[in-house]
Formats: C-alpha cells, sequence, structure tokens
C-alpha cells in the first residue's frame, strides 16, 4: 500500500499543495510509493491552484486505519486529524506551526517543524539537490502554497527564506509574481457558492482559550465585501455551526488582503470581550475592524484572551 500524505481538514492551498509536493519527492525521489489525501473538500483557491498546474485534486478520506503508513504535514494537532491517525502508522511530521501534542507513534518518526511561513518551504530545504529535479508542474504548487501562505509577503510569518525561494520559483517558471498572486486571491475571494456554514469552516481550526472552545476561522480575500454583505446570516449560523462541531463560539475573521485588516463579527458579549482583551480594540456594535491583523498563527491565536 501507498503512503498516505495529508495536511489538516479545511484544507486550503498549502494543505492540498504540499501532500501533493512530498508524495511526488516520495516516489519519484526516494522510491517510496506515496499518494496525496484530503480531509475536506479544498477551498477554491487550492482547487484553482490544482487545475493550473495540471494535477488532479487528491482523494478526500475521513479515517485512516491501523493498515495505513502516514506523512503528516501542515499541521501536527490531533484535532485537525483523522480520528484514529493515532491507529495509523505515522513515519513523518512536516510542520510550520507550533507543536500542540496528542499524537502517539508506534516507534521513533522523523519530525521536522520549523519557524517558516509555508510547509512548502520546509519540503524544499529537506529535499537538497534533489529540489533541483522539480518538474514544472511541482515548482508551480510549491510557488503557489508560498504565496497563499505568505498573502504574497504581507504577513508578518513571512521569512527571508519563503521570499527568496518565492521569486526563484517565478523566474524558473517564467511567472510575475504580483500578476500570478492576484490570480490566487481571486480565486480565493470567488465564494458566492458557498453557504455560511462552509464559509465558516472554509479555513477554520479549534482552539480552547479560558475553559472556552473556539473555531478560530480566517476568511482571507481581496473582496471582503462579498462576505460581509453576508453578515447578518453568516452571523445567524454561528450557534448552529458551534452546536455540531463541539465548541463554544464561532470567532470569524475576514482579512482584506489589500487593505492589511481583519474584521470580526462580533455576534455577541463573549465575542465583544475576546475581541476587547485580545486586540486592545473598541466594540460598539456588531463588527470591529483590525488593523494590521493578517495572521492567524501568529497574530490571531498567540493573543486570544478571555
Amino acid at each position: 500500500m501507498p503512503t498516505l500524505v495529508f495536511g489538516h481538514k479545511s484544507p486550503d492551498t498549502d494543505s492540498t499543495g504540499s501532500p501533493l509536493i512530498w508524495a511526488w519527492y516520495l516516489s519519484e525521489i526516494r522510491g517510496t510509493p506515496a499518494e496525496a489525501r484530503l480531509l475536506g473538500t479544498p477551498n477554491t483557491e487550492a482547487a484553482f491552484v490544482c487545475k493550473r498546474w495540471g494535477f488532479a485534486e487528491p482523494a478526500i478520506i475521513a479515517d485512516v486505519s491501523a493498515d495505513d503508513t502516514v506523512v503528516i504535514v501542515d499541521t501536527n494537532n490531533p484535532a485537525e486529524l483523522p480520528p484514529s491517525i493515532n491507529d495509523a502508522n505515522v513515519v513523518q511530521i512536516i510542520d510550520h506551526h507550533k507543536l500542540t501534542g496528542g499524537l502517539e507513534t508506534a516507534g521513533p518518526i522523523d519530525i521536522t517543524i520549523k519557524p517558516l511561513a509555508c510547509t512548502a518551504t520546509i519540503m524544499h530545504n529537506l529535499m537538497g539537490e534533489n529540489a533541483a529535479k522539480m518538474p514544472e508542474g511541482i515548482k508551480g504548487l510549491m510557488l503557489s502554497c508560498i504565496l497563499s501562505d505568505t498573502l504574497e509577503f504581507r504577513s508578518p510569518t513571512t521569512t527571508d527564506q519563503d521570499r527568496q525561494l518565492a521569486e526563484s520559483l517565478a523566474a524558473d517558471l517564467g511567472l510575475d509574481i504580483p500578476s500570478y498572486a492576484a490570480e490566487l486571491f481571486e480565486a480565493k475571494s470567488d465564494v458566492s457558492a458557498f453557504s455560511d456554514a462552509e464559509l465558516i469552516r472554509m479555513d477554520s481550526k479549534e482552539y480552547e482559550v479560558g475553559g472556552k472552545k473556539f473555531r478560530v476561522s480566517v476568511l482571507e480575500t481581496t473582496a471582503p465585501k462579498i462576505v460581509l454583505d453576508r453578515q447578518a446570516s453568516i452571523m445567524a449560523s454561528m450557534p448552529a455551526v458551534a452546536a455540531e462541531d463541539g465548541v463554544d463560539e464561532v470567532l470569524l475573521f475576514v482579512v482584506d488582503i489589500l487593505a492589511e485588516q481583519a474584521t470580526l463579527l462580533v455576534p455577541n458579549d463573549l465575542v465583544k470581550t475576546v475581541a476587547e482583551k485580545s486586540f486592545d480594540a473598541n466594540v460598539s456594535g456588531d463588527s470591529v475592524v483590525l488593523p494590521g491583523i493578517m495572521s492567524r498563527k501568529k497574530q490571531i491565536i498567540p493573543n486570544l484572551k478571555l
């Protein structure tokens, strides 16, 4: 059986592209048959990237078993992984998020967690000289992952390594970064076909603070008005989503990529308290603009308070 490579639930571009990149590396360079998988429907940007670079979207799986050999990328959080992940034979983790804990393995494994903006950048480092063997499609996936995760270098998570690699890949592919990034963000912003619940879950992670469990959702867009025009219905959907997902509350941040700010929807007093204590914000209505807030990993999650 091939090794299965997958990232987190609610797959974005990095959690869709990086499994494809690493499955290629394992299969073609290491001689270990591997296949990419997804833990949900990819967002519109990730779907665009697969099509743009000639890849079929990986098959979606709901769980794994003791018979599966697994490589986990772009997360190490059990809450973002299949229910039976601790039963599988996990042989490697490649990630750029904080160490969460809770994963158990049958034996020692290969773990790489680096403070870079993108999992794909870490993969390039791990490939070493073999990175020169990447075909055009794999290079395109890698560039897309970096531009997506860094919001075209606007995110505070961006490092020199991410930027330099993206610039090198773009040069190899003959692409202009601003033009290609605009294509990515246009695809990311096309959310008109999604229900309110799907929007809330599209790019979200579970996080606990002060004894409360939150679904922390981020919608990155160059057209925030499309989402904010639906604010009333989205907020009305939040209690049902929270109940179904076993969390106390939804925190939804609409990130305006071009204006470099986030709008937090404020449906009740609990979220108002979070906004005021976490971001020193003055909340007077059902939303609040947070200037400079772009990154869930670096600016939102670490600052959450009750």
